[in-house]
């Protein structure tokens, strides 16, 4: 069975392996074991209680159990720009009118804004290139609603999720080029890099200090502005079937939206129920249209999430042995339940 489940101090070698599959462009997930075993650690303490508000996070892995073999991985952060200020453009409108003339213009202005600190942020999805044809990419994706849902305690009331942003067919950004590039004097990689692994000083120190005239910029340039990178477009589409929307917050480097929603609002959370397990003779192998579910134990240090055939029937979650014990639950334990719309998980 696939699960996700959260990360164990032991992963650190198992996603050494799984980084090298990585290549380029996904600065948060490298094959560097020093910054590996720190994330993994930082997530134990996390769930220990022992990490500080600014630095608390989740991570977690997707498994086969029948091989042992990790997949995939994907994570939440807490609270975002706590510590160090999380840095976005506020998409704003500019009107100017003049009666006299009969004229009257309306153009976008991009301003430095801190708007989304203190949000909770989804982040961190890789899934190996072996497990792409699946169907197991959504499992990996909605996991962190389950645990979102299991736990809304231990979040703030808003959500966040910054998208990659668009690139020509030369693999760079027209945004940074036109943008970017001219304050900061490096490549997108390389501020990218630091950006994401905390030395984010030389942004404050070096980014536009007045609002950016989105219309003043190339057309290439322009059309950037919240749009999604065509490899994000699936993620995009997940992230709003579950309630997140963009509200005029793009990333500084690429100009990528910013999705946001209240947490309450989650597809997941609104729509999950928690029931008792039932062990049962489940036949292995379910029609493809059968109906599937979501389903994650409650334990907060070994939680565990899988598909399984069913939905929940008289006050009740039947799942087969295998099953249960892939998620570490026997007879009578609660379960959460997502009941998934069809062509889902």
């Amino acid at each position: 069975m696939i699960v996700v489940r959260v990360v164990q101090r032991g992963d650190v070698d198992a996603l050494m392996r799984l980084a090298q599959e990585t290549g380029p462009g996904l600065t948060t997930f490298k094959p560097d074991r020093d910054a590996l075993a720190a994330r993994v650690e930082r997530a134990r303490r996390t769930m220990e209680d022992k990490a500080e508000p600014y630095e608390a996070g989740y991570f977690f892995v997707m498994e086969d159990t029948d091989t042992g073999d990790v997949a995939g991985v994907c994570g939440i952060e807490t609270a975002v720009g706590l510590q160090q200020p999380f840095y976005n453009y506020r998409v704003s409108t500019v009107v100017h009118a003049s009666q006299d003339l009969g004229i009257w213009t309306r153009m976008r202005a991009l301003n430095i804004s801190h708007d989304l600190t203190g949000y909770a942020e989804v982040c961190s999805l890789f899934l190996s290139p072996r497990y792409r044809t699946s169907g197991v990419g959504g499992l990996l994706s909605r996991s962190r609603f389950m645990f979102l849902a299991q736990f809304r305690e231990r979040f703030p009331q808003r959500l966040c999720a910054e998208l990659r942003g668009h690139f020509d067919a030369n693999g760079t950004s027209p945004f940074w080029r036109a943008v970017g590039s001219h304050f900061y004097q490096i490549d997108f990689n390389a501020a990218d890099y630091l950006s994401s692994h905390g030395r984010k000083a030389f942004l404050a120190e070096l980014m536009p200090r007045y609002p950016v005239y989105v219309e003043l910029l190339p057309e290439e340039a322009q059309e950037c502005v919240g749009l999604t990178h065509s490899d994000t477009i699936p993620a995009r589409r997940m992230l709003e079937s579950e309630g997140l929307r963009y509200e005029n917050h793009v990333d500084i480097f690429d100009a990528g939206p910013v999705l946001e929603c209240h947490i309450a609002d989650l597809r997941t959370v609104r729509e999950s129920v928690v029931v008792p397990v039932e062990i049962a003779n489940v036949p292995a192998g379910a029609p493809q249209d059968a109906p599937r579910s979501l389903v994650s134990n409650t334990s907060l240090g070994d939680f565990r999430v899988g598909v399984a055939a069913g939905v929940p029937q008289d006050g009740v979650f039947r799942m087969s042995a295998a099953e249960a014990a892939a998620l570490d639950v026997k007879a009578g334990d609660p379960v959460r339940v997502l009941p998934l719309k069809h062509k889902q998980g």
